[in-house]
């Protein structure tokens, strides 16, 4: 009879516990929904980052987002642009547009953190082999939230409908076995957000006049494409910043394979692993700083020579380094980018094949590092601590 009084009591407190647990998640999970307003109803991929009011919902088919004229062709207030380090997407060729509203300026009082107007908009077209996958479209709202939509291209070709909250898993083939996948809410917020600035590829370095003719992937700027240049002549920014177009932004190194590789990791790991956003806890950045003109390049001072979390497989752990200088073999950084393990790989969203062409680019640059080479770097441009003298251990 005491066995099943005990068990009976036991039944009652597990329940209640349960019931405290569930209503934990349920509160946990309200609480994750609130945190990023603009949060899509099931139908679509749009979310708006920082803390202000929803943008609201992206409209459900491309042609409606303000990208294209009645007959079909690109609306000549949506002007391209090519940044000149591109992100890698398995071998998609890419356009872009961006649209500023008329009178309107570029805040960038930070240099390296642009606000965008209200009512900026950026799209950027993925394709394989001739063929529209995918879409992409940033759009800043009123109070300076940011809307992210993902467009599907129709098999026909004549439109794109708005994807899913949750991305569309494998829609092209790129190679045999592997598939290119529309992202998530939750991919576009992981890359966008822990950026100093929201378009990636819309920064002072990337729409440098003095672009980098060993920058893997790079294409020409279109015609009638935006620059650095053109913005500041144009008067798009604010303040004016006449030095960037005098003394354009450009990848501190002392040699064009070390500015190509530097210039590749800050543009496709640099905008999550910088020293403003969620990851600055790790203790090194990628991203380059063009309001700071008189340092050496960030992966110079924080990455080299110094161990990281992540130790190469096969490598002792005293010698793995994020980047070994003259030893690419122990290098973290050139092993992840070179994996497509999803335990290993970096980045970890994005693509599902490697850059072959960046590996031998950051490989090259690894091979011809020397302990010596930051220190270097810094004396010349009068910093103090060489990084394989402090080195970060993250």
């Amino acid at each position: 009879m005491r066995d099943k009084t005990y068990l009976a009591i036991g039944l009652v407190v597990f329940g209640a516990l349960a019931a405290a647990v569930l209503a934990a998640l349920a509160v946990t999970a309200a609480t994750a929904r609130a945190a990023v307003p603009g949060r899509a109803p099931a139908g679509g991929v749009v979310a708006a980052v920082a803390s202000h009011a929803s943008v609201g919902r992206a409209p459900e088919l491309l042609s409606q987002t303000g990208l294209y004229r009645p007959d079909g062709s690109v609306d000549p207030r949506n002007r391209p642009f090519a940044p000149q380090y591109p992100l890698w997407t398995d071998g998609a060729a890419k356009s872009r547009w961006v649209r500023l509203p008329e009178g309107s300026k570029i805040d960038v009082s930070d240099v390296d953190a642009w606000r965008f107007p209200p009512g900026t908009t950026f799209w950027k077209e993925f394709s394989w082999e001739g063929r529209k996958v995918e879409t992409r479209m940033v759009r800043v709202g009123a109070g300076g939230e940011v809307m992210f939509a993902s467009y599907v291209w129709k098999e026909d070709q004549s439109d794109a409908v708005l994807a899913p909250e949750g991305g569309v898993p494998g829609v092209y083939g790129v190679a045999e076995g592997k598939r290119h996948s529309i992202p998530s809410v939750a991919d576009c917020i992981s890359c966008h957000q822990s950026s100093p600035s929201v378009a990636l590829g819309f920064t002072a370095l990337q729409l440098s006049d003095d672009r980098d003719p060993m920058a893997p992937h790079a294409v020409p700027v279109p015609e009638g494409g935006v620059t650095l240049r053109g913005l500041v002549e144009e008067g798009r920014l604010s303040p004016p910043r006449p030095e960037l177009a005098v003394r354009p932004p450009r990848i501190r190194a002392s040699d064009p394979v070390a500015r190509a590789a530097m210039g590749y990791l800050s543009a496709n790991c640099g905008h999550c692993h910088n020293t403003r956003g969620p990851l600055a806890r790790l203790g090194f950045s990628f991203l380059h700083a063009s309001g700071d003109s008189s340092s050496a390049e960030p992966v110079l001072v924080t990455a080299v020579a110094s161990h990281g979390r992540y130790v190469v497989p096969g490598v002792p752990a005293d010698s793995s380094y994020l980047i070994a200088p003259g030893a690419p073999n122990r290098s973290a950084v050139l092993y992840r980018m070179s994996s497509r393990r999803p335990s290993s790989q970096m980045p970890p969203v994005g693509t599902v094949l490697r850059d072959e062409e960046a590996a031998k680019l950051v490989r090259e640059w690894i091979e011809h590092l020397r302990p010596t080479t930051a220190s270097t770097a810094l004396a010349r441009v009068g910093g103090t601590s060489p990084p394989h003298e402090s080195r970060t251990t993250v």
